[in-house]
C-alpha cells in the first residue's frame, strides 16, 4: 500500500537543502510557488519530499488574496529583518541634515534627512530583531537574557533623541521607564 502524500497550503513554513527557509505562496496544479528569503520565488513539485516542513498550513480549496497576504506577512515579519514602512515627520519631509566641523576650512556634510531616518529605522528594525531572537534562545539562560535584553534596552534609550522625526509616536524609541 503506498504512503498518502500530504499537500501543504499557502503560508507553510519550510526548509530547502539548496535553497533554504521559505514560504508557500502558491498552490499551482503540479507544484508549489514558493518564496525563499535568500533565493527568491521557485517551483517545487508537490511530491518533492527532501525539504523540511517547519509548520503546515492545512491546504483549503481557496484561500482570498487578503488571507494570503495577511498570512505572509506574518511569516515574513516572524522570519526576517524586513523593515516596515515608518514614515518620517511632515516638517522633515525634503529636508536635509547638515553636519557642519567646527574648522572653517573643513568642509560640511549634507545629508537628506530621509536617508538618514531609513537608517535609524534599520537600527531600531534590526534592535528588535536582536531582541526577538535573544529571547527565543535556547542557548542562553535566563540570567543571560535579563542581561541581554538590559543593554537592549539602554540602547533604545540612547536613542530616544531620534523620536523627534518619526510621525507617529508609536513609532517612537522608549528606553527604561521611571518608576
Amino acid at each position: 500500500m503506498s504512503e498518502a502524500i500530504t499537500y501543504h497550503g499557502i503560508g507553510s513554513r519550510v526548509n530547502h537543502p539548496a535553497y533554504g527557509d521559505g514560504v508557500i505562496i502558491k498552490l499551482e496544479q503540479a507544484a508549489y510557488l514558493v518564496c525563499f528569503i535568500l533565493h527568491g520565488v521557485k517551483h517545487v513539485g508537490k511530491t518533492y519530499s527532501a525539504w523540511e516542513i517547519i509548520e503546515s498550513i492545512p491546504s483549503v480549496d481557496s484561500v482570498s488574496y487578503t488571507e494570503a497576504e495577511e498570512s505572509l506577512m506574518k511569516i515574513l515579519h516572524s522570519w526576517s529583518d524586513i523593515s516596515q514602512v515608518v514614515p518620517l515627520g511632515d516638517k522633515w519631509d525634503g529636508g536635509d541634515m547638515i553636519l557642519r566641523p567646527q574648522g572653517a576650512d573643513l568642509k560640511e556634510k549634507v545629508i537628506p534627512i530621509d536617508t538618514f531616518f531609513h537608517k535609524i529605522v534599520m537600527v531600531r528594525d534590526r534592535l528588535r530583531v536582536m531582541e526577538q531572537r535573544v529571547n527565543s534562545s535556547k542557548n542562553l539562560s535566563d540570567e543571560e537574557k535579563v542581561n541581554l535584553q538590559q543593554y537592549i534596552t539602554r540602547i533604545y534609550g540612547s536613542l530616544t533623541s531620534f523620536n523627534v522625526l518619526f510621525k507617529n509616536k508609536e513609532d517612537h524609541f522608549v528606553g527604561e521607564k521611571s518608576s
